[in-house]
């Protein structure tokens, strides 16, 4: 039995790669646990604000209970998908080590272009760069060394990335993960209306592209701080390295 908790921020891939671990008929998954207590806590007006409240869970404790229990449906995996800004300091995150954790990062640039055609980045927390140096942080003080996974090598190279994120969370790896039926799925959050139209008209990773172009000047000072924390998870990231061919010195 394994439990996954991909630990990601906005606009990063998290919910195609949700999609990827779905399309496998050993696993269930789980969109945000935490985004109702999230939107209870803070007050904040995001899209679908009402019904994600009344849908979801805005007891933490409650939810904890529900995604470290016995995983649903009989299945073997369970992929949880979280963002890290929905964590709260004063939060017991002791849960964490019942579950195998990844933290999943994009380049501030991709993410910043993406997120403000959305919703207005008002802060460097929207954006979940240092609560992910946070849970990196207090997961190696725990002796826990989270899997970190660049989004950039999983668009460069789904095949290859997929392979060795299976071999790093010891589950076999299925051709099945690469390409997902197009659509709406049972398993998204209400939110979904609003945050994954590019995701419901996918049939697989889109190809990276990388984005190009300035900032607009007032995140500027967003971006460097995003960069911070974005370059030092980068730093302990999962390499693709090339596979050695025959013939190839050693």
């Amino acid at each position: 039995m394994t439990k996954i908790a991909m630990w990601s921020g906005p606009r990063n891939i998290s919910t195609a790669l949700m999609r990827s671990f779905e399309n496998r008929l050993d696993t269930f998954v789980t969109d945000e646990p935490f985004y109702a207590h999230y939107l209870h806590k803070t007050g904040i007006n995001h899209p679908y604000r009402k019904e994600v409240m009344a849908d979801g869970n805005t007891d933490w404790n409650s939810a904890v209970d529900e995604i470290t229990g016995p995983i649903p449906n009989g299945k073997t995996i369970w992929y949880q998908k979280h963002m890290a800004q929905h964590n709260f300091p004063g939060c017991d995150m002791k849960w964490m080590e019942k579950l195998t954790n990844c933290i999943l990062i994009r380049h501030p640039r991709e993410v910043i272009v993406s997120y403000s055609k959305k919703y207005e980045i008002t802060s460097i927390s929207k954006l979940g760069y240092p609560q992910q140096m946070d849970l990196f942080k207090l997961l190696t003080d725990m002796g826990i060394s989270p899997v970190i996974i660049d989004a950039g090598d999983v668009l460069k190279n789904p095949d290859k990335a997929l392979k060795l994120l299976c071999r790093k969370l010891d589950i076999p790896f299925f051709t099945e993960m690469l390409n997902w039926p197009a659509g709406r799925r049972e398993s998204d959050g209400i939110w979904g209306r609003h945050w994954y139209g590019s995701v419901e008209a996918s049939t697989g990773f889109h190809p990276y592209i990388e984005k190009k172009g300035d900032l607009p000047s007032k995140y500027q000072d967003i971006y460097t701080a995003c960069m911070e924390s974005y370059q030092q998870l980068y730093s302990h990231r999962m390499p693709l390295l090339m596979e050695k061919t025959a013939g190839q010195s050693q």
